[in-house]
């Protein structure tokens, strides 16, 4: 078993790690806030959502996109750090949203999960797309559970987690952001894959809450390589260049902790990540 190294702990509930320019960026939406890593055990809070930040990714600006769950909508920070409108989704499903993928194009894909989680009766989930402009409109629907988004380097193909599939689901991506072509990219018999990246080699890494792992596995099902961990799985994301890892947020789901128990970890990996996230 590989031993991770703690980057960050105290974490409430941590979301939606992300690789961008040089550092790590995730969303502690426990305590409300977006948080950056440097590297070097230093981490900044560089927003604070009082409502819900499920979720995050960039614009091709640079500019960091912030899934505000509870009230429906996206928010972007701009350059002197203030959060503004960027999308209203609440035309579309007043359930819970959940994760982003943004394009090179500044499309944003965000999905809802359908249905009010945990206690609620299950319903189908959806993918919606936002353009640059903040236009909305359902591009894929009928997903169990969508998680993770990834998006392949060519900008081809988007990959989705289907936590209740136990699956990850490809679609082919239209000139105007439109998805077609759905297939079953791998299943992932026994595992509910959660938060997903891609790898320079075309393999996708998916985290795994209830089996407390995360999984590398190749278009079709090879399972390349496992991680374990000694807590739940909620995402992933891999560094760019040399001495690539894989940082991984997670925590104890469900428990009676006194003290939060999510923390930000490192995997050394031998491929680094690729296209978006």
């Amino acid at each position: 078993m590989s031993t991770p190294e703690v980057l960050l702990e105290g974490v409430v509930f941590g979301e939606s790690p992300r690789w961008h320019d040089g550092r790590l960026w995730f969303s502690d939406w426990g305590a409300n806030r977006v948080i950056t890593l440097d590297g070097k055990g230093g981490h900044e809070v560089v927003a604070s959502v009082p409502s819900f930040p499920m979720c995050i990714d960039f614009l091709p600006d640079g500019r960091l996109l912030i899934v505000d769950s509870a009230r429906r909508r996206l928010l972007r920070r701009e350059a002197d750090g203030t959060l503004v409108p960027h999308a209203d989704l609440s035309g579309v499903s007043d359930k819970p949203w959940n994760d982003i993928v943004v394009d090179a194009h500044g499309n944003a894909y965000v999905n809802t999960i359908g249905f009010d989680f945990p206690d609620g009766e299950y319903a189908p989930g959806a993918i919606v797309l936002v353009t640059p402009d903040g236009e909305v409109r359902t591009v894929a629907g009928d997903l169990a559970f969508p998680n993770g988004m990834a998006v392949t380097p060519d900008g081809a193909t988007l990959v989705v987690a289907e936590s209740y599939g136990e699956r990850l689901t490809g679609f082919d991506i239209a000139p105007d952001g439109g998805l077609s072509g759905r297939r079953v990219w791998a299943d992932t018999p026994g595992d509910h894959p959660d938060g997903i990246c891609l790898d320079a080699e075309g393999a996708v890494w998916y985290a795994d809450v209830g089996n407390a792992h995360c999984v590398r596995v190749r278009a079709g099902g090879e399972v390349l390589e496992t991680l374990d961990w000694d807590r739940g799985a909620f995402a992933c994301a891999l560094s760019r260049g040399e001495d690539p890892h894989l940082y991984v947020v997670g925590q104890h789901f469900g428990g009676t902790d006194s003290v939060p128990s999510g923390q930000v970890v490192a995997f050394p990996v031998s491929v680094p990540g690729a296209g978006r996230p």
